[in-house]
């Protein structure tokens, strides 16, 4: 089944609040997001970097649990949590191959399929449709992939430590990569099957029509 455009009362459980408990918690996982690129860049406080991404970690968690839980659902909240996800994971990245960490190619297709998924949000709008929900594939790829990261980071050097945490962390890098990717194609076949049907479903009057224009 194709879902519909997204209209005012289907979103009504989403108001237009700022100022609530989850809000705030994504306020406060994007603040650290600099703070932890300086600490892995600068300094390369690594110890500190990963208290960052464990930060990071539980407020992702939270900030949804207590929406639901305390009624505080909002379209500001909709869209910080998953920009906030995106924005730790090219940080990091970026990061990672300035040091070494990971090699460019893995930083390649990943950020590679968040650039075909904007687009293909582009042309959601431009058929008159909110972004789609977050897939359980991608929610999944989001946990490995910051799981990984934090792996990543004390697998780096030649300690004992390092030895064995590294199977592990690449461990996580690939699985949360490839669901990742999965994920990006799942969305993207979603939008091709509603600007389809949105297309079949439109006449040539429609869209000729001066006062009929296309959705926005």
């Amino acid at each position: 089944m194709n879902p519909e455009p997204v209209t005012a009362p289907a979103q009504a459980w989403a108001g237009d609040r700022i100022w609530t408990i989850p809000n705030l918690l994504s306020f406060l996982r994007l603040a650290g997001v600099p703070l932890f690129v300086y600490l892995l860049l600068g300094p390369e406080a690594d110890g500190w970097a990963i208290a960052i991404l464990m930060v990071a970690g539980v407020t992702d968690w939270a900030d949804g649990k207590l929406a639901r839980m305390l009624n505080q659902s909002s379209r500001l909240g909709a869209l910080l949590d998953p920009a906030a996800d995106r924005l730790y994971i090219l940080a990091t990245l970026i990061a990672f191959v300035i040091r070494d960490v990971v090699p460019v190619w893995v930083v390649a297709i990943i950020l590679g399929r968040d650039v075909v998924v904007g687009f293909s949000l582009l042309v959601l709008r431009r058929h008159g449709y909110q972004a789609l929900q977050v897939n359980y594939v991608g929610k999944a790829a989001t946990f490995n992939l910051l799981y990984a990261f934090p792996l990543l980071l004390l697998a780096v050097g030649n300690s004992g430590v390092a030895a064995i945490v590294a199977p592990v962390a690449y461990a996580f890098t690939a699985w949360g990569g490839v669901l990742y990717l999965l994920s990006g194609i799942a969305y993207l076949r979603q939008v091709l099957e509603i600007t389809a049907a949105k297309g079949a479903t439109q006449t040539p009057a429609d869209i000729d029509d001066p006062m009929h224009p296309a959705p926005l």
